[in-house]
């Protein structure tokens, strides 16, 4: 007898898991303990294993889709059993079984006299009375199709992604393992690989654009697949995958407005018309070799690559080639309501003083997700900040005589790292998270390091660094550096922090305040080592003093703890000898 999988809680926070990859296809044989797929919860990616013997009869979304929890997941039984009183059952699924169903029982239909839509679309110019039975496109579940490939969520803070470059053209044959695209994360640049055999049928986005998760990305299916109802659907059902229609809408409706105005013979301003140069050739397909300053200079000219002919060796694209491209202009046009013709209009910068000069920038995906989660974090965490100067004498002899024999450099960052570390597991209470109707406390120590990028600010976490040596630290550290600069982050090195260190000694920072790294309930804000006059004996001396501010989120931790942690962290400092203990 079929039984249904629903989605399972595999986690005390999760309330929704995304299919992250399905490991079975409908009408495989499953065993008891077989894996099913693996499902990503808001702390990781899990595998869910069948706990039947049988045949996968129906599952409950695609890779990439979302499901609540308890949401009907798969349902396993005997090979051809009737599952559709099931499907049917769960409230949220019976519209999904009536999407299923569409093409197999249209007799079943409202308006049942009514001829069904063939493939063919309508011209988007043409406008039909709208109704909910109208378009059979709008009723299809795409995130259910097996040539459907969606915008995967690759961090747990992406909302969408950018492609970065897309490795595969429309056309070409795509084999399951294939790099599909790169895709640009909050985080890093990522490869999307394909998951199934075929035929790359439809690109989604152009190389640049920007697709929110779970938006249509790709098709790959067999030739002669119905694209554009996949796309009408994704769509909403009223547009088609062709722009060329919904610029000739466009262009007829500004024609429109204009000829209106003139019949109105009320004056208006006048019409800006764009007229797009010929789109240039493209000299550049599949993958495309360029310097790493080639790329920068395309990216912020906001050049695509494909365009450029290279001229170095192989056709690999310089710097030179970048300068010397040029690019098509769009040609703007005034043209008065009343016929009169305009001289066209010169934007002037005036050189000079006084004199504004400005540029905008699109915002990245990075700067994106650090606006959001910090905005977040200070608006609905109640911060406040304690600030305690530290001797750093010892700490300064130390690291000289450690850097005296040790293979790895150790620098003041790892001694402080390793501190915190020590001092966290004496004061669990500043090692926990917030989650709205509990607290965490932590028994783990997992140090996030903030990194400054190019793009922004990224904190791959340092794990269980209270059992970790000064050089482990310090080579794992310049390690996650190295990789957030270069973009090469897992998600696996940017999760599940407990703690979070900033430090801005190094740029000549006498003391700053951070704000808090969600979900972490304390950050630690380090600056500088100053040189000083200290009082030392009754007598005033030259003194190292490094001050440092923790931020902590009232909701869990309170000033006697924060200042307690404080207290511990200042003696592992001023002693460096009993954290190696």
């Amino acid at each position: 007898m079929a039984e249904k999988i629903l989605m399972p809680r595999l986690s005390d926070t999760m309330t929704e898991g995304v299919i992250a990859a399905w490991h079975k296809n409908v009408g495989d044989a499953v065993k008891k303990g077989d894996l099913l797929a693996e499902i990503e919860t808001d702390k990781a990616t899990m595998e869910l294993e069948s706990y039947k013997d049988g045949v996968l009869l129906h599952r409950g979304g695609e890779d990439g889709a979302k499901l609540q929890v308890n949401d009907l997941l798969a349902i396993v039984g005997d090979k051809g059993e009737d599952i559709s009183g099931m499907i049917g059952g769960n409230g949220k699924q019976v519209a999904d079984s009536k999407s299923q169903d569409a093409g197999k029982k249209p007799e079943k239909e409202p308006n049942s006299d009514k001829k069904p839509e063939t493939g063919n679309q309508q011209p988007a110019t043409e406008k039909q009375p709208e109704t909910s039975n109208q378009n059979p496109a709008s009723d299809i579940d795409i995130s259910k199709m097996e040539e459907v490939v969606l915008m995967p969520r690759l961090s747990d803070t992406m909302t969408e992604g950018v492609i970065a470059s897309w490795q595969k053209n429309v056309g070409d044959d795509v084999k399951k393992g294939d790099i599909l695209a790169e895709i640009e994360t909050d985080k890093a640049t990522m490869e999307l690989e394909s998951y199934k055999d075929g035929k790359l049928l439809y690109q989604g986005a152009k190389q640049g654009d920007k697709i929110a998760v779970n938006e249509l990305l790709a098709i790959i299916g067999k030739e002669g697949f119905d694209v554009n109802k996949v796309v009408a659907a994704a769509k909403g059902g009223n547009k088609t995958q062709e722009p060329v229609a919904k610029d000739n809408a466009d262009q007829q409706k500004a024609e429109g407005d204009v000829s209106k105005t003139a019949s109105s013979g009320v004056p208006q301003q006048p019409v800006e018309k764009q007229t797009a140069q010929p789109e240039p050739q493209v000299v550049n397909e599949g993958r495309i070799f360029a310097s790493p300053l080639a790329k920068k200079l395309a990216e912020e000219k906001g050049i695509d690559l494909k365009y450029v002919k290279g001229t170095g060796d192989n056709g690999r694209i310089t710097k030179g080639d970048i300068d010397n491209y040029k690019q098509p202009e769009m040609k703007s046009e005034k043209a008065e309501v009343s016929g009169e013709q305009k001289p066209e209009v010169v934007n002037y910068t005036p050189s000079g003083v006084g004199g504004e000069d400005f540029e905008e920038v699109p915002v990245s995906q990075m700067r994106k997700t650090i606006a959001r989660r910090l905005a977040e974090s200070m608006f609905t965490a109640p911060h406040f900040y304690l600030t305690m100067s530290i001797d750093m004498d010892a700490c300064v002899a130390a690291r000289k005589k450690i850097n005296e024999s040790s293979a790895v450099k150790i620098s003041f960052n790892d001694l402080v790292l390793k501190a915190v570390a020590v001092a966290l597991k004496q004061h669990p209470k500043v090692n926990s998270s917030w989650l709205g109707e509990k607290i965490r406390i932590n028994h783990h120590v997992n140090i996030g390091v903030a990194v400054a990028v190019e793009e922004g600010l990224l904190v791959p976490v340092v794990r269980f660094a209270d059992t970790k040596q000064l050089s482990q630290i310090a080579t794992e550290v310049k390690t996650l550096a190295d990789k957030a600069k270069n973009k090469k982050l897992q998600p696996a090195e940017w999760e599940g922090s407990t703690f979070t260190i900033s430090n801005l000694g190094m740029f000549g920072i006498d003391e700053f305040t951070a704000i808090i790294n969600p979900p972490d309930a304390c950050i630690l804000a380090v600056g500088g080592i100053a040189q000083i006059p200290v009082v030392k004996n009754g007598a005033i001396v030259p003194g190292n003093v490094m001050k440092v501010t923790l931020s902590c989120d009232h909701r869990v931790v309170d000033g006697a703890t924060g200042s307690a942690f404080l207290q511990t962290l200042k003696s592992l400092l001023e002693e460096p000898l009993r954290m190696l203990v």
